[in-house]
């Protein structure tokens, strides 16, 4: 469509009126700075020069006149922009009257591209600058700034920044410079390259695409000059830095439109159009919104309705259950045919319990006891007993600490040490000892610094909480352009996996691909921790360790300082496009999840990085995750497999619960009782479904019916994970330090650190303290741990493996810390029990708990005989072997015999 002459004359006079209308409004030029130049005349304003008594800058100078801007400017400003300062700018501006400014900073590239942020009065206004290639320049800004002391102070922190002019404006100014609009310059436009536009580019370029393209709009001017994923699309007056004409002549493989090629007169309007400055009357800013999530339909999901309160099942046999999981449990085997199986005996039921509780065997003594209490209650005695030691923190801890992915090391390319991390281990394993309500202990590791403490030793315990964000994984090994976005992510992706059950980072690219959460809500979500102080372990290229976090005593900070966070400068964040942190959509306000609520933060808090507010919604009663996420986890490591049996993923993709009312029930007792852990043990241990026999190969039905034991018609035989076995094998031979640690493990001073990617950090301290205690490097698994499918420091682990290799088998056959701890056991014995059937009673109780069958005597008696008699025998080849050697020799065999078996390996 061509406009007529008079309506061109309209359009141009309602522009007129506006932009006079606007002036009114509009900011006054106050001050232009040449920081490293003469006096010149920009945009019709008069700058000052390097010489002004209006700032103070003690950064060297540099100026460089024949590199050619990208894009290209007047003579003027290319002036200015390329006389410039650096080296760790800081610039004083002085003599300001007290009022609200408008700041802009020019700043260019002279070599290669440098990566640094940009504060104004110490607040972080640019996180991530990417200065681009030689000859590129910007115009930064604008930045609203209260002045009230007379200056204003500009810095900058990383790669070496070029600062190169100022510009100064009284009240709140928008930047736009934009010369009025001719009326042959507004016919063209509306002619000849508005219908183009939409023609060719607005299906997959404007706000109204299905599917936005590269990040790029192209249906407004602010957008077009912004550009997309590749960079500015216009450069005014450019013909040849323009992307679009790169684009329009399918120069340098980009092809637009990608069907055919725009003709030769329609190239060369493009072309005219942009030679004669792009004038384009869409001033206001178009913004591409993606598909909204259907929020009621998503929130239908099972995972994301309310937690309801069921009512309680009436199984046929009233009799069976004991609690009321049982009677969930028993319903449900009704339904599919099913009959439970009998009940465990009580040596079983003990051992079952202890390493349930403890990670550890109970000892002959506890199995006698129990076996002697004929009382009701007697299991019930042991269950408390458990939960009462201090070695309950240490196994539940290490279930905690798989999720969290735990480790005394960063990960960065050189694993620097965190000689602090054992105080958030330690705080782990104390918060569960005491029982500290579960919403408690993840406000806490969210935010506990900024949570309230009646005292020096509870504000030191949440600080140390924060430990939890503060583990994040680190990446690369240098300074410029360190990858901060990806220990954020690593963050976002453990709060999601460990307390909600939801993939969160599959948002950070783009919106999730089956659950509803968009890359808005990471965004959200980014900008809290994004506000944070992280602790900077060292790397590589910068080894000094720094932002760790003082203990406080009297009130006042220590010496001590700990692996924590702390906050840091509030801003919300810009959506990363396609994830590149480089590439800056909309800013996001900082909210939660939109399917969860999507509440933003309260104002009061906007001051403040949000992770208070954060920890709150996270552990809020009517969040449906939290607690199901949570007793699904303590039903799975009591029976092997949770009851939704993707624990860390309770979205489209994972699965449905096998027991939605019991698993709902659960969780809405959970909350009644405080967010008790313990509480819930017991509700669940001393149901008759975790006492059932794990026997039953020879129920052919029962198998054929439910061949995983989905419907809990028998108890689910486990194998020893390998803390268990390792801190087992320990106890055995009597070497098991049973102490917790409270120093930090041996690491070398942190001034003699050099480590790189080619010679990372590679120590290993051995104890023999629980496993749970040993130093636990992320770029260094030890063998034994990844032998027998220990936890991966580097990712969340909600459920191990539990192969059966070769492997292990060669291990416990030939290792020699199997040998020795089976050696140590055979001398203890052989010095405890002079009487061999004594003995041997012992060893059984010892390792089994349970003494020797008739036949199982008889049969190793009559070994242990032949194997005396090989080693007499063999006296004749080798030095003569004396009694008591060939009697520890023959003990030592049969003891590394007895732990390679099924029984000793698993629990039933």
């Amino acid at each position: 469509m061509h406009f007529s002459v008079r309506v061109v004359r309209t359009l141009v006079m309602l522009m007129a009126l506006t932009s006079a209308l606007d002036a009114s409004e509009h900011a006054v030029f106050f001050r232009g700075l040449n920081l490293n130049g003469p006096e010149v005349v920009i945009d019709g304003n008069v700058w000052e020069g390097r010489d002004s008594k209006n700032y103070v800058c003690n950064d060297k100078a540099f100026e460089q006149q024949n590199v050619a801007l990208i894009p290209s400017t007047d003579a003027d400003r290319a002036k200015m922009i390329r006389s410039s300062r650096w080296n760790g700018n800081r610039i004083e501006l002085k003599h300001l009257p007290g009022g609200t400014f408008t700041l802009f900073l020019y700043v260019w590239e002279d070599n290669k591209s440098e990566t640094y942020e940009i504060r104004v009065d110490g607040k972080r206004v640019v996180s991530r600058f990417h200065s681009g290639n030689a000859g590129t320049w910007k115009k930064l800004g604008p930045w609203y700034v209260d002045v009230r002391d007379g200056s204003i102070e500009l810095t900058s922190k990383g790669g070496a920044a070029n600062f190169s002019g100022i510009e100064l404006w009284r009240g709140k100014h928008d930047g736009s410079n934009d010369p009025p609009i001719s009326e042959d310059q507004l016919a063209f436009f509306e002619n000849r390259i508005r219908p183009l536009l939409a023609t060719h580019c607005y299906e997959c370029h404007s706000s109204e695409s299905d599917e936005l393209q590269g990040g790029l709009l192209v249906d407004s001017r602010p957008t077009l000059h912004r550009g997309g994923d590749s960079g500015p699309a216009v450069v005014p007056g450019d013909v040849e830095h323009s992307l679009l004409i790169q684009a329009v002549r399918y120069d340098d493989a980009m092809e637009m439109p990608p069907d055919s090629k725009l003709s030769n007169a329609e190239i060369a309007d493009l072309e005219t159009w942009v030679k004669m400055g792009a004038p384009d009357p869409r001033h206001q800013a178009t913004r591409f919104v993606r598909k909204k999530i259907d929020v009621d339909k998503a929130r239908r999901h099972w995972s994301l309705r309310p937690l309801r309160n069921p009512t309680l099942p009436e199984p046929r046999d009233a009799s069976w259950p004991y609690n009321e999981i049982d009677r969930f449990v028993a319903a449900e085997r009704d339904r599919h045919g099913l009959a439970p199986i009998g009940d465990a005996d009580k040596r079983t039921l003990i051992r079952r319990a202890s390493f349930d509780l403890t990670g550890l065997p109970p000892s002959p003594d506890d199995v006698h006891a129990f076996l002697a209490d004929e009382s009701p209650d007697a299991f019930a005695k042991v269950v408390d007993r458990l939960l009462d030691s201090p070695h309950y923190g240490e196994r539940w801890g290490r279930h905690w600490m798989d999720l969290v992915r735990y480790a005394d090391t960063a990960g960065d390319n050189s694993d620097y040490p965190i000689p602090s991390a054992y105080r958030y281990r330690n705080y782990i394993i104390d918060s569960l000892n005491a029982d500290k309500p579960y919403d408690q202990f993840v406000r806490e590791q969210i935010a506990g610094d900024l949570l309230p403490a009646a005292s020096d030793t509870q504000r030191n315990e949440q600080t140390i909480a924060t430990g939890y964000l503060a583990i994040s994984r680190r990446f690369g090994s240098v300074v410029k352009d360190y990858p901060q976005h990806l220990t954020i992510e690593d963050s976002l992706d453990n709060i999601g996996r460990t307390v909600l059950g939801m993939t969160i980072a599959c948002a950070r690219c783009h919106d999730h691909k089956f659950d509803p959460i968009s890359q808005d809500d990471y965004y959200g979500l980014y900008g809290i921790l994004e506000s944070s102080q992280y602790p900077f372990p060292g790397i590589e290229l910068d080894s000094k360790p720094r932002d760790f976090v003082p203990l406080v005593e009297n009130g006042k900070p220590t010496k001590t300082l700990v692996y924590a966070m702390s906050e840091g400068d509030a801003g919300d964040a810009a959506v990363h496009r396609r994830g590149e942190p480089q590439q800056h959509g909309d800013v996001i306000a900082r909210r939660f999840l939109e399917v969860l609520g999507g509440q933003v933060l309260p104002a009061e808090e906007t001051r403040q990085s949000g992770r208070l507010s954060l920890a709150m919604w996270l552990t809020a009663a009517d969040n449906p995750l939290t607690a199901r996420v949570m007793v699904n986890r303590i039903w799975q490591h009591h029976f092997s497999v949770g009851l939704v049996q993707t624990p860390s993923d309770f979205g489209i993709r994972g699965s449905p619960p096998t027991h939605p009312e019991l698993l709902d029930w659960l969780a809405s007792r959970f909350i009644a009782d405080g967010w008790s852990i313990k509480q819930m043990h017991r509700r669940i241990m001393l149901s008759r479904t975790y006492q059932l026999s794990s026997r039953g190969d020879d129920n052919t039905v029962a198998i054929q019916i439910d061949p995983n034991n989905d419907w809990h018609w028998r108890f689910n035989r486990q194998r020893l994970d390998a803390e268990s076995l390792r801190d087992t094998l320990l106890m055995l031979s009597g070497e098991l330090d049973l102490s917790m640690p409270r120093e930090p493990h041996p690491f070398p001073p942190s001034d003699k650190w050099k480590y790189t990617q080619h010679h990372p950090f590679r120590d290993v301290y051995d104890s023999n303290r629980r496993s749970v205690y040993l130093m636990m490097a992320r770029l260094n698994a030890r063998s034994f741990f990844t032998t027998f499918d220990g936890a991966d420091p580097n990712a969340c682990t909600s459920q191990r493996d539990s192969s059966v290799t070769t492997v292990q088998s060669l291990y416990l056959m030939n290792d020699p810390f199997v040998h020795d701890r089976a050696e140590k056991l055979a001398v203890r014995l052989l010095h405890d029990d002079a009487d061999s059937g004594a003995r041997m009673v012992r060893a059984f109780e010892l390792i089994l708990g349970r003494p020797p069958t008739d036949t199982e005597r008889i049969d190793i008696t009559q070994w242990m005989r032949s194997m005396n008699d090989v080693l007499k025998q063999s006296a004749g080849m080798q030095s003569a072997k004396s009694k008591d050697d060939r009697e520890r020799e023959t003990w030592t065999a049969f003891i590394r015999s007895m732990l390679r078996t099924n029984e000793f390996l698993y629990v039933d």
